[in-house]
């Protein structure tokens, strides 16, 4: 791995709010144990969901956010839907994590990379505005500006805009450097270490905040993603339906969840005494769609991954396992598979590979870092997390998935993959500790 000819960039916090915990430890200890986050929602009456199956951070509710995750932003609440929200905690508790004191570090050096989804309004929210903009059954158009707007929340506008999380976590811990926001969907985790990478190497800050939040838990997400997804509705243990690359899948289960890791050029890391989760070494991404306006998932998989180890150096044969996609999907597995095979031929069917979704769902532009996380969290103890509901190959996609126990390693060196269902891949190569 050729890392000496630039900036060397550490993971040094890391701060999560996933299905299965809410920190490090209880993430750890629930990836280490099998335990699921798929169940019954609490949150919600009613989802376009199967049975309103989803993943979702239940302990994240009206009081421990006033009282434990956001209390330093209590007054800024008002403006922020759930997932920006959920965003800000991520960071919060990375910063925690990290042990870093930012009163010692240069404001305008320190920078935030943030990725979401685009956020939509709850019905509730829309509904006297549609209703005064509406004669009979029919919307009127020409009367949304004088009689429907009017009607909306005057600060309805800060409260869903997917650049928000990375306003509201630069004001609070005073990070004036480089600032940015992606929105790829599940592609976005990859594409925000990639650029806060690039800007560490660039020498125009010397600590990022990378993170991401999202949610596919929503009563108009959840309805988008029955129309255009296929979503799990078997069998009847909730936690046993999120099944990636297994012969019996049946679609993805909607989630949420957000994340935030610290990055921090290496010797500024070690100047200060900071731990480590990893190094990140790399990044790629590719978008690939036909002139007939079909995605071809399979070629800008294998080109993102292509890309991402010649940023990093490395060849197939060094990669010690896979952090997959692992949707759950009976044609995005079978793709991703074949991406796979075209970069790793042969070894393809050996690599060790873990699709942690069969934990948490998917929760769009979430999914990235926070399953790039279960890999470090595992690495820390010497392991490869073992995927959930693994029991039947399939054959037309005959990965090496690692299952029912977490697998022992001694390489630390793994690749994340991550795609949505429209052509934008995105991957990632990172060395854990």
């Amino acid at each position: 791995m050729n890392t000496e000819s630039r900036r060397r960039i550490l993971i040094t916090g890391m701060g999560i709010l996933s299905p299965i915990g809410i920190g490090t430890e209880a993430f750890q200890a629930s990836l280490m144990s099998g335990t699921s986050g798929i169940k019954k929602s609490e949150l919600y009456e009613f989802l376009a969901a199967p049975d309103c199956c989803v993943a979702e951070v239940a302990d994240f509710n009206d009081s421990t956010i006033k009282k434990e995750y956001l209390k330093q932003q209590r007054r800024s609440l008002k403006v922020m839907c759930r997932e920006i929200q959920l965003g800000v905690a991520s960071a919060n508790l990375a910063m925690d994590d990290s042990g870093i004191d930012l009163e010692a570090v240069d404001s305008e050096r320190f920078g935030i990379e943030f990725g979401a989804n685009l956020m939509l309004s709850p019905p509730e929210v829309l509904y006297s505005a549609c209703m005064a903009s509406t004669e009979g059954t029919e919307f009127q158009y020409e009367r949304w500006g004088s009689d429907g707007l009017p009607k909306m929340e005057p600060l309805w506008l800060l409260k869903y805009l997917p650049n928000m999380p990375a306003c509201h976590i630069g004001i609070v811990m005073d990070a004036r450097g480089p600032s940015n926001s992606i929105t790829q969907a599940e592609a976005s985790g990859n594409l925000v270490l990639g650029e806060a990478q690039r800007i560490i190497e660039r020498d125009w800050a010397d600590v990022m905040v990378a993170g991401v939040t999202g949610t596919r838990i929503h009563e108009v997400k959840s309805i988008h993603a029955k129309l255009w997804d296929e979503l799990a509705d078997s069998p009847e243990d909730f936690s046993k339906r999120s099944r990636p690359f297994d012969k019996e899948r049946t679609g993805q289960v909607v989630g949420e969840a957000a994340c935030s890791l610290l990055l921090e050029e290496k010797s500024h890391a070690e100047k200060r005494g900071a731990k480590v989760w990893g190094e990140l070494l790399g990044t790629g991404a590719s978008c690939v769609v036909g002139r007939d306006g079909v995605p071809d998932t399979r070629t800008s998989i294998a080109n993102a991954i292509k890309l991402a180890f010649k940023r990093a150096g490395v060849e197939p044969g060094d990669i010690g396992h896979i952090n997959a996609h692992g949707l759950g999907d009976s044609k995005l597995d079978v793709e991703e598979y074949q991406a796979i095979y075209d970069i790793f031929g042969d070894k393809a069917t050996e690599v060790p590979v873990t699709a942690l979704k069969s934990y948490f769902g998917n929760s769009g532009s979430a999914c990235g870092i926070v399953e790039a996380s279960g890999s470090l969290v595992g690495l820390k103890q010497g392991v490869i997390p073992a995927t959930l509901n693994y029991e039947t190959q399939d054959a037309d996609c005959p990965l090496n998935v690692v299952r029912n126990e977490p697998q022992p390693t001694d390489n630390k060196l793994f690749l994340k993959i991550s795609t949505t269902t429209f052509g934008q891949a995105s991957a990632s190569v990172v060395c854990g500790v």
